[in-house]
């Protein structure tokens, strides 16, 4: 399929990616100067990529820290990257500078891990010396052992640096959002191929591999879960796929967890029955509440409403099914599930805070159905917009109206 089926053809465009280079690194900036930091180093690949606009080993670096991206408050953006791979920041209008990273952790290092870390340190502490040597404030998101006492031994603080990450990234930019449409777009079409794909005795992983390639085949990027099972594996909830052949008229449910193209994500979930067989009654009933409750709670978003409003009037399942219902109403989403995470009423003392909603934000809508009259769950989940008036809805791709009754 041509991909001027699905992609926007802006978001295709040099332009476009600078554009959105520029509002995203302006925005990580301004958060470490509200901060008071005097920089930021940032070894998250997700925060690298939002930082830089630069891909490089994504899943890789998720588990070796071998990366990482120092930005100050005021100064050259430096990019820290793999020998050999400056040409992949050639067209990033963020990164000032690409130098080859030192890294120590033990694939790299093994018993010379020390002496690498010392390397590190003398590198950031001139940077730092540099362009900021009157704030020893330094924001970082993830590191080792080592490099954070070397820091402490030499009288630098460090800021947790995710928190200024995730504020920097929770309001959208007008290309932000376009690039989520065509994350949303390619997602969408990959669910309504597995379905058109789900007859009997095809397994799990097979439907669920479509997805996969048609995120590939439209520049999308990998799967955050395997979260995809039928019949009696749908509940409870969180079973990873597996080799089970499905059986027709068993429920297929889907939490699709998709970093699509432009490294943005599409998280929605869609539940249908095997070979399109007649729902029975009890699958009916399930699918409903779980679409009343995405359908319900999507009403409460809009600017200005804090996320304590939406905990206190967000639709509860009724109580037979609240053992199995997900401890979170929503959760912000951009190049990965995002903060914040808005709490149901039950876990709200326990892990909920409050705040307020903004035009800009966008949220996925989550929710699961199962038990209690049936050995099948049902997840739904809708991907949604913030405005100023309400809410604007991205995934729009149909329910199933032979389940909606």
């Amino acid at each position: 399929m041509n991909n001027s089926g699905i992609l926007n053809p802006l978001t295709t465009t040099l332009q476009f990616q600078q554009s959105l280079e520029l509002g995203r690194i302006q925005r990580l900036r301004t958060q470490i100067q509200n901060i008071d930091c005097g920089a930021g180093l940032y070894y998250d690949p997700i925060n690298i990529r939002y930082a830089t606009g630069v891909s490089n080993m994504q899943v890789y670096s998720l588990h070796n820290p071998c990366r990482y991206v120092f930005v100050p408050a005021e100064g050259p953006v430096i990019l820290f990257d793999f020998h050999g791979c400056e040409h992949l920041s050639a067209n990033s209008v963020a990164v000032d500078e690409v130098r080859d990273a030192k890294s120590w952790y033990h694939f790299n290092s093994g018993p010379r891990n020390h002496l690498h870390a010392e390397q590190w340190f003398a590198e950031i502490d001139d940077l730092m010396r540099r362009y900021s040597p009157d704030n020893r404030r330094i924001a970082i998101d993830r590191i080792d052992p080592i490099g954070s006492h070397l820091l402490e031994a030499a009288e630098y603080e460090i800021v947790e640096g995710q928190e200024v990450a995730h504020l920097a990234r929770i309001i959208k930019s007008d290309e932000e959002v376009l690039a989520i449409r065509d994350a949303v777009a390619v997602c969408q079409y990959g669910i309504r191929q597995m379905q058109l794909a789900s007859q009997a005795g095809k397994t799990e992983q097979a439907i669920w591999s479509i997805l996969h390639q048609c995120n590939i085949e439209f520049g999308g990027e990998w799967i955050e879960t395997r979260l995809l099972s039928s019949g009696p594996r749908t509940h409870p909830w969180y079973q990873e796929c597996s080799s089970r052949a499905i059986q027709a008229g068993e429920m297929i449910s889907l939490d699709s967890d998709l970093v699509g193209p432009h490294g943005y994500s599409a998280d929605i979930s869609r539940s249908w029955l095997c070979d399109s067989e007649k729902p029975t009654d009890n699958q009916k009933q399930l699918y409903q509440l779980a679409h009343e409750q995405v359908q319900r709670n999507s009403e409460l978003f809009k600017a200005g409403v804090s996320y304590r409003e939406i905990t206190d009037k967000a639709w509860q399942l009724p109580e037979q099914f609240q053992a199995h219902q997900l401890p979170a109403v929503a959760h912000g989403i951009g190049l990965c599930n995002e903060y914040p995470l808005i709490m149901n009423p039950k876990w709200f003392e326990q892990s909920g805070h409050d705040g307020e909603c903004q035009a800009g934000m966008v949220y996925c809508i989550e929710s699961y159905v199962g038990g209690a009259i049936s050995n099948e769950g049902v997840k739904l989940e809708q991907q949604i917009l913030v405005t100023e008036d309400g809410y604007e809805l991205l995934s729009d791709m149909e329910f199933d109206s032979d389940l909606l009754g």
